[in-house]
């Protein structure tokens, strides 16, 4: 059975539950939801590697956690393509040549109890159960120490370039995970609490929670800072979303496309 863009959107929202937001990013960011689709990729960031692959497999939905134009509400889009900026130009050819259907799934899947991304993010970590009854982005973890738990994590979240802040040999038995990237706002408020010892996130402005991270340290505070990647933090929850969606479309083929870590240590 033939089915358009908006047919699998709406599964899609009807599956995962929650209200839309008023004001949401998760919107089409190219093609239009009338557009038949013959096969869907889900990713967590659609680079044009991504949308490379995706085509090769025959998926011309593509359902992607993150932007398309390198900024949370799009807001680049417009003067890219003004400018004729040969990447944006490179990318929105790639995507009109193949007639791309390209729609964002964020706000949903961070809005469902759990959190699907931190969810995914803790089971790869090994730790589902662990979370903190009334705190759910808090782990109470078996006894380990900052620079185990960071190993532990490059290889459990595939990060090939994690960095840490603190001392190595200090005791973690709490952890707090905020994949992708909150804010210092939100970081602070975790970290800060005297029962947590390490937060883990995606990425920060260095200025802000790098740097709470690294006066904690100074001051003698029991206190870690692990930074996976921004996309290798989210990878695993957009990879058990997709699991879980595709049982919804079986007459589709569906896949998750995993995105490339982009960063690499000297």
């Amino acid at each position: 059975m033939a089915m358009t863009a908006q047919d699998v959107v709406d599964l899609v929202d009807a599956h995962l539950g929650v209200p839309r937001r008023e004001t949401t990013v998760d919107e089409y960011l190219a093609g239009g939801p009338d557009q038949e689709v013959h096969g869907v990729a889900f990713t967590m960031m659609a680079t044009l590697d991504v949308l490379q692959r995706a085509v090769a497999q025959g998926l011309d939905l593509v359902i992607t956690h993150e932007p398309l134009y390198f900024h949370h509400r799009e807001e680049w889009n417009a003067t890219l393509a003004a400018e004729a900026d040969p990447v944006h130009g490179a990318k929105s050819a790639f995507i009109a040549r193949h007639r791309l259907v390209v729609r964002r799934l964020h706000d949903a899947v961070h809005d469902t109890s759990p959190d699907r991304i931190v969810d995914g993010a803790a089971h790869a970590l090994g730790w589902t159960g662990f979370e903190r009854a009334g705190l759910p982005t808090v782990f109470d973890i078996p006894a380990t120490t900052l620079g185990a738990l960071a190993e532990h994590a490059a290889r459990a979240l595939g990060a090939a370039a994690l960095r840490y802040i603190g001392d190595p040999d200090l005791p973690v038995t709490a952890a707090g995970v905020q994949p992708g990237f909150w804010g210092f706002e939100k970081n602070r408020a975790v970290l800060a609490r005297p029962d947590v010892d390490v937060l883990l996130i995606g990425e920060s402005n260095e200025w802000e929670t790098a740097a709470y991270a690294a006066d904690a340290a100074s001051a003698g505070l029991a206190k870690g800072l692990i930074v996976i990647g921004h996309v290798p933090s989210e990878q695993e929850g957009m990879s058990a979303t997709a699991d879980r969606l595709a049982a919804l479309l079986p007459g589709l083929p569906v896949a998750f496309v995993p995105t490339e870590d982009p960063f690499r240590l000297l």
